[in-house]
């Protein structure tokens, strides 16, 4: 049974305006090196929320001294937006102390679950894309969003496997849920494109039912090829598949959006994650002269 929805409050915080475009994810291997407080190519930092929810020491320490000199994003693997569950209020309450004391331009999360009867995985668990779900999703985010008072950002997931009572695809799914609820999308390149080969659709088909005004950001990452199918590890550069369909989605998406690189496992020095960065940089640029070359290398 779905439960009636609640509405969003007028007074919800919306997203920044944020035109520091490039960023990167912050990383405890590149603590040391960012406390000498270098000069960077880096316009912002996204930091995963759980991390430094209801806690201190160093790694507070050095986001807050960071936080100084730059923009700050938070983004939660942790939310569980997806459940059958109601969003646990505690969580909520963590997050919101940690929202106060950074004033972070961007909040998100993803479009999965992750919480069931107490127990909480590791692992961000696809949904189902139908109208049930859809409500009870929404709900989740209008509950969040009144709770923080703040809009939320919500992210496309890579995924192995597909639901056979889905009545539409991830697309327009979360296309329904930027007019249900007012939220808008973080848009994951990396995502896109696993999903693409992995369920064999054209990504760019994807990308286009994305309502070009809701999307607030857009990661950029590195899958690992596992021969039969592609895994979404950020443990590598971004492929250049990927920075293809990128490059031929510029049109697609709002002109100043925020762009980062995820880069989790196997994380370089500091400076070929800037070199990597600046390859998005570089795509940007030439899209802003009309120059972005058109390709399909990226259709499965």
């Amino acid at each position: 049974m779905c439960r009636k929805r609640r509405k969003i409050r007028k007074n919800v915080k919306l997203l920044e305006n944020q035109t520091s475009i490039f960023g990167v994810g912050l990383r405890r291997e590149h603590y040391q090196y960012l406390t000498e407080k270098p000069i960077t190519d880096i316009d912002w930092f996204e930091v995963i929320s759980e991390n430094y929810m209801n806690t201190e020491g160093r790694p507070m320490s050095v986001l807050e001294s960071i936080r100084k000199d730059y923009p700050i994003a938070c983004h939660g693997v942790g939310m569980s937006l997806g459940s059958s569950d109601q969003i646990d209020p505690n969580y909520l309450k963590e997050l919101k102390r940690l929202i106060e004391r950074l004033e972070p331009f961007l909040i998100s999360d993803h479009l999965a679950w992750n919480h069931l009867n107490g127990t909480r995985l590791h692992e961000l668990i696809p949904v189902p894309y139908h109208e049930e779900s859809l409500e009870v999703i929404a709900n989740h985010i209008d509950y969040v969003q009144n709770e923080l008072q703040r809009q939320i950002a919500v992210e496309n997931i890579s995924a192995y496997f597909n639901y056979a009572t889905s009545t539409m695809n991830e697309g327009e799914f979360l296309s329904l849920l930027t007019q249900k609820t007012g939220c808008s999308i973080l848009l994951d390149i990396n995502n896109i494109y696993v999903n693409a080969k992995n369920f064999q659709f054209n990504p760019l088909d994807f990308i286009k039912t994305i309502p070009k005004k809701s999307i607030a950001q857009v990661h950029l990452a590195g899958f690992t090829d596992m021969g039969t199918y592609l895994f979404d590890t950020h443990a590598e550069p971004v492929h250049q598949e990927v920075w293809n369909l990128f490059e031929t989605s510029l049109e697609l998406i709002p002109e100043n959006v925020p762009i980062m690189i995820e880069w989790d496992e196997n994380v370089p020095e500091f400076h070929k994650l800037e070199a990597e960065l600046n390859k998005a940089r570089k795509i940007m640029h030439k899209g802003t002269k009309n120059e972005t070359r058109k390709t399909t290398e990226f259709i499965p």
